[in-house]
């Protein structure tokens, strides 16, 4: 989403974000606060934050959650809902994403995803937590979707985040423009990496995008002095392959300096939510999340080749309390 170009009062600079997630322990060093913004160049078929990649806002609906009073079908202008002899039914063709119905929707079954937010505001509820970054040794993490995407947006925010002295993470996919990644550099402690795979090929028929712009930018920002951890989804049947490990370890061995690199485990929260939003269904291959054996033998192997790697589950992280419905951590 275009914002107003850096350089402004921080409080004209907008930008649209999808969550703002307090106490995280798992975006970078310390607790943090993870700012989730919307718009991503991925389409990554496991994604577990799909309503991270339409830029634009979006209608969450939730059937089981309707008690039928009707007041959205009278307040919708467009027709968009419909009484079928199933129940509710949500016609997305006639949607306008207006969010006169959400107004009204007292059983919280329908949600606007995406908010349109200045810096000033965002900064505002980071700084809330400021006592637990300075005894914890945490801070800010922009994540997504992609922060690069909004590029005024994500340096306006890293800058005023840094008058007042917070530690800064990104989360990036790697896939953006380097004069992006260029612009942030001097404002960001920590580049939270991801890798999806190590095989172009696999790549791009998981992501939609090939891998080389990603692995030229990490190792650019690795020739720059950027500190930089690397993190890789493992996505049983999609890229738990033997070449994609050896992969990971000549990547890590030819960046010496890297923070390190983590094994998250894949879970299923992606799923759940595509219906919630009217996205169909990508996957063709249902893989269950890796247990802490499988974890721990991918982090064993990677250390037989001198790499400094750690895991974690990631559990499920961001969004909307209607579309998170089992709560806590991305």
């Amino acid at each position: 989403m275009p914002t107003e170009r850096s350089g402004r009062n921080p409080d004209t600079i907008r930008g649209r974000i999808f969550d703002i997630q307090r106490f995280s322990i798992h975006d970078g060093p310390g607790i943090r606060t993870t700012v989730f913004l919307k718009g991503c160049p991925l389409r990554c078929l496991w994604c577990h934050n799909p309503e991270g990649i339409d830029p634009k806002t979006q209608l969450s609906f939730l059937p089981d959650k309707c008690i039928g009073c009707g007041v959205c079908f009278k307040l919708c202008e467009h027709g968009a809902h419909v009484m079928a002899p199933d129940g509710h039914r949500l016609d997305r063709a006639c949607c306008v994403v207006c969010g006169a119905c959400v107004t009204r929707c007292y059983a919280g079954a329908l949600e606007l995803v995406g908010r349109e937010v200045t810096v000033g505001e965002v900064l505002q509820e980071v700084l809330a937590d400021r006592p637990f970054y300075e005894t914890s040794g945490g801070g800010m993490t922009l994540s997504g979707g992609e922060p690069l995407m909004q590029i005024d947006f994500t340096d306006a925010l890293l800058s005023a985040a840094k008058t007042h002295g917070l530690h800064c993470c990104i989360e990036t996919s790697g896939y953006a423009n380097w004069a992006s990644f260029r612009r942030v550099m001097p404002k960001v402690d920590l580049f939270l990496y991801d890798v999806k795979d190590t095989n172009s090929r696999r790549h791009k028929a998981n992501t939609g995008v090939s891998n080389e712009k990603i692995l030229a930018n990490l190792r650019r920002l690795h020739d720059a002095g950027a500190k930089v951890r690397i993190r890789v989804p493992l996505i049983p049947l999609y890229n738990d392959h033997q070449d994609n490990l050896r992969g990971l370890a000549a990547l890590a061995d030819s960046l010496p300096r890297i923070e390190g690199l983590e094994i998250i485990s894949y879970n299923q929260l992606g799923s759940g939510k595509l219906g919630r939003l009217g996205l169909p269904e990508v996957m063709d291959r249902k893989p269950q999340p890796p247990d802490d054996k499988v974890l721990s033998m991918w982090v064993s192997l990677l250390r037989k080749h001198n790499v400094n790697a750690t895991s974690f589950y990631e559990w499920p992280r961001s969004s909307p309390t209607s579309i998170l419905t089992t709560s806590t951590p991305r």
